[in-house]
């Protein structure tokens, strides 16, 4: 019997082939000092930032979506001017560039690490740019995802976003690793590409290189050397489902005609092909920050409505675009506005909307951009406030948007107090959508990027489902439109679900959406209401998603 070890899955899909570990390790720097020339050496160390910097840039834009917001915030670490002023000072003092880098890096651990856990999520990735610099001081192989002639399971302790970003579905069948959670960089960016996926897996340590391994994103079981034909039948029945999914077709709908438009994420113009491709009815969250993150200056007026029109023409006459404003703060801090101050816990801090109260000028920009995009286009705009916290928040926002002449400003429900308040928010927002991730990191208190909190960053904690349904009972009282643009509206038992408790949209990354929408198809709009109330009624998440499963028989064939 082959041995099993169970994580989170985080992106659906059956992947099978040897394991081929992540290689991570890259020397410690030597002790002894340079050879005189500190002015030469802290050139080097300079220059190896700047290109390390440069790269993670590089390759952002070649990722597009999130992967650019996450890898752009890693730039951002390697270029950073106090990092490079202790380099320099250390270098100055004797050390060779590569331990310069190291040390000084370390100190910034450390600060990371003790800052709560917000932050201290943030250690992978900034060890990650250590590592790519120190490396290229070193001349050694710049660590990350293994070279191989053939398909393979891709094991690690942790994946930095320099790695999953740039994973080729060709070459990498699925991937598993010990650490991150649910709703993880790691995890949105699988689920982004389509690469099964299972995370915090206690056991990923154990894994040997070579070993034959049966990966269920769904389930979140990995079993290492099964039989092979246990793992041809589990391969027939995702080729199964898959191609159930691919002949969903047309607007979303469920089973007896009631209509739920489908809708992709993206994070710029880069990412509306995939959306086109996989049928997406509009845009449901248009992330705008890849036009701010890794500049010293705030994008012009005319590069903001070139993005932005992108979009509005990208679907037919009448075609949703919801664009939420500039999420700085937290871990997208912006290089040309000054630091909020010390805030000990980001994640609680000046960010979203309320970072824009300190800065109005920025957030009217952005909105007059907006408002001239959409003059002609065949879209129709709808622009949405991040980091909403109560109904003062709403009134403000929608007078800027209105002041702006843009008429439909909705909120994003992503904080407890702003869903247990919804319908006050109601009379100023034209329309809500929830922001699963961070509505479930403020529910349960669960940073989404530490892995051994997982049983608590899943959308199917019924705290956060109640949520979810006091809002959008809130807005049908109001008759406003509410929808879901987080991570739960990819999974599709859970999309049925979210239809029933009255979500009137779902949007999702592009590969999610022919699941979803098969998913949809096989399901009544009763069904979803019954799964709805069974999943309102568990005592836990697995219970939940049993109980759903049990009101939605259609879905079998589906493997959910």
């Amino acid at each position: 019997m082959a041995d099993t070890l169970k994580g989170v899955g985080v992106s659906p899909g059956v992947g099978y082939g040897p394991a081929l570990r992540l290689a991570r390790s890259v020397p410690e720097p030597p002790e002894a000092g340079h050879s005189g020339d500190a002015e030469a050496e802290a050139a080097r160390a300079a220059e190896a930032m700047e290109r390390t910097a440069r790269e993670l840039t590089e390759r952002g834009a070649r990722a597009g979506g999130q992967a650019q917001e996450v890898l752009s915030a890693q730039a951002l670490m390697a270029n950073d001017p106090s990092l490079a002023d202790d380099v320099a000072r250390r270098v100055r003092e004797g050390a060779d560039a590569a331990r310069a880098v190291s040390d000084a890096m370390a100190v910034y651990r450390e600060m990371l690490a003790s800052a709560g856990e917000y932050m201290a999520a943030r250690v992978t990735d900034l060890d990650d740019v250590r590592d790519r610099i120190v490396a290229r001081l070193m001349g050694v192989p710049v660590p990350g995802i293994p070279e191989s002639e053939t398909p393979f399971v891709l094991v690690a302790r942790d994946l930095a976003p320099a790695d999953t970003a740039t994973l080729d579905p060709a070459k990498v069948l699925a991937f598993v690793t010990r650490e991150g959670g649910p709703t993880s960089h790691s995890a949105i960016l699988a689920r982004s590409l389509g690469l099964p996926a299972v995370v915090a897996g206690p056991g990923a340590d154990e894994l040997a290189d070579g070993a034959m391994l049966l990966v269920d994103g769904s389930s979140g079981e990995v079993a290492a050397d099964p039989d092979p034909a246990e793992a041809e039948r589990a391969l027939a029945r995702d080729a199964a489902r898959r191609a159930a999914a691919e002949q969903s077709s047309g607007p979303g709908r469920t089973a007896d005609g009631h209509p739920v438009p489908l809708l992709a994420n993206i994070g710029g113009p880069k990412d509306l092909p995939a959306a086109v491709d996989n049928g997406a009815e509009g845009v449901g969250l248009y992330r705008t920050e890849f036009l701010f993150l890794d500049r010293g200056d705030a994008p012009g007026h005319e590069e903001q409505v070139a993005a932005y029109r992108a979009a509005l023409e990208a679907f037919g006459p009448g075609a949703k675009v919801v664009v939420r404003t500039l999420d700085a703060g937290a871990d997208k801090p912006l290089a040309f506005l000054p630091p909020p101050g010390e805030e000990p816990n980001p994640a609680l801090g000046e960010r979203g909307l309320r970072m824009m109260h300190r800065h109005p000028e920025m957030l009217s920009s952005q909105l007059a951009a907006l408002a001239e995009a959409a003059r002609g286009a065949p879209g129709e705009l709808s622009v949405m406030a991040p980091m909403v916290t109560d109904a003062e928040d709403a009134e403000w926002f929608a007078a800027r948007a209105a002041e702006a002449g843009i008429e439909r400003a909705g909120v994003m429900i992503e904080v407890p107090a702003a869903a247990l308040r919804a319908r006050h928010l109601a009379r100023d927002a034209a329309f809500f959508s929830i922001g699963t991730n961070d509505l479930t990191q403020y529910t349960c208190a669960a940073d989404r990027e530490v892995g051994g909190l997982g049983r608590f960053q899943d959308s199917w904690q019924p705290g956060v489902l109640e949520l979810v349904a006091t809002t959008a009972r809130a807005a049908e009282s109001a008759g406003r439109p509410c929808g879901v643009c987080g991570e739960a509206a990819a999974d599709p038992l859970l999309a049925c679900v979210l239809v029933g408790m009255g979500v009137t949209t779902l949007s999702m990354g592009a590969t999610a959406l022919p699941m979803v929408r098969a998913a949809l198809a096989r399901a009544t709009r009763e069904q979803c209401r019954l799964a709805a109330g069974a999943a309102l009624e568990a005592r836990g998440p697995a219970e939940a998603r049993a109980a759903a499963r049990t009101a939605l028989p259609g879905l079998a064939e589906l493997g959910l």
